[in-house]
């Protein structure tokens, strides 16, 4: 049961002691309980407060037990359909939507990237390090293969938040990627990382716009969980696969990119 707010006469009065202006205690002279007419079952307590004499005995209506009126609009709020979502508040629908929307971005970039590790998995490619095929070269060695499984958890994780706020994943559709990443002039190595490249700063700008509908709706929980969960890392692989770029485009199209792909392979650390 909750404590609600009353009339100021409520509050117990107190009374110095003996003069001592520094002490003070309640002067309670009794405590009643007021009882429904329709039930007879005690409800409401009433206390009231008397003066030294004993001749006050209003009652302090300030503790008497009720909902606060703050309370009654909020269960107001609480749906009784079983297909509404009880989890849901200050959640408005074009947050809904732009998380639906930012989960079917980092699907389909999940999708380019195993498409480029099929590629580079083949026996007439294998560049084997940006194709990442083995699981035991270290965190470091893996590329295309990896972060496709990343995209595809950081869908899992913007579903996962979608129903904790009380929304509902709506999945779209995929669009078919390419399968051939050879290039005349850049080679297939350069061209794939290139188009690794623009991929990860698409999905920044979309995660800093899905930031953007938070602000301008004052979901700070939403905008903090993107925050948290999401921009230093967009930040982290723009950066890496930047450099990776750069050094392609050093080493040309022949033995330099067997090399870049045999580090990448064993962990060596290229743009280190």
């Amino acid at each position: 049961m909750l404590l609600g707010a009353a009339p100021s006469s409520c509050f117990p009065s107190f009374s110095p002691l003996n003069g001592g202006g520094d002490q003070l205690v309640p002067l309670f002279s009794s405590v009643s309980t007021l009882t429904s007419s329709s039930s007879g079952k005690s409800g409401l307590v009433v206390m009231c407060a008397a003066t030294k004499g004993g001749s006050n005995s209003k009652p302090l209506s300030g503790v008497i037990f009720e909902p606060f009126e703050e309370v009654k609009k909020e269960l107001d709020l609480v749906p009784t359909l079983p297909q509404a979502s009880l989890a849901r508040q200050k959640f408005v629908d074009q947050c809904e939507a732009a998380i639906n929307e930012q989960i079917n971005v980092e699907y389909n970039v999940s999708y380019v990237y195993h498409a480029m590790f099929a590629y580079f998995d083949r026996d007439n490619v294998a560049l084997r390090g940006l194709a990442k095929e083995f699981d035991d070269c270290g965190a470091d060695c893996r590329f295309f293969k990896e972060s496709s499984a990343e995209e595809r958890e950081h869908a899992e994780k913007l579903m996962e938040y979608q129903n904790k706020r009380g929304g509902r994943v709506t999945l779209q559709s995929i669009v078919m990627p390419l399968s051939e990443f050879d290039h005349v002039e850049k080679g297939d190595a350069l061209y794939a990382m290139e188009l690794a490249l623009s991929l990860e700063k698409l999905t920044n700008e979309k995660l800093l716009n899905l930031h953007s509908v938070a602000t301008k709706n004052n979901d700070v929980q939403l905008a903090d969980f993107i925050e948290s969960e999401f921009l230093g890392e967009q930040v982290e692989a723009i950066k890496k696969i930047s450099e990776y770029v750069a050094q392609l485009r050093r080493v040309g199209k022949g033995h330099g990119v067997w090399h870049f792909d045999q580090m990448l392979l064993h962990g060596d650390g290229v743009a280190a």
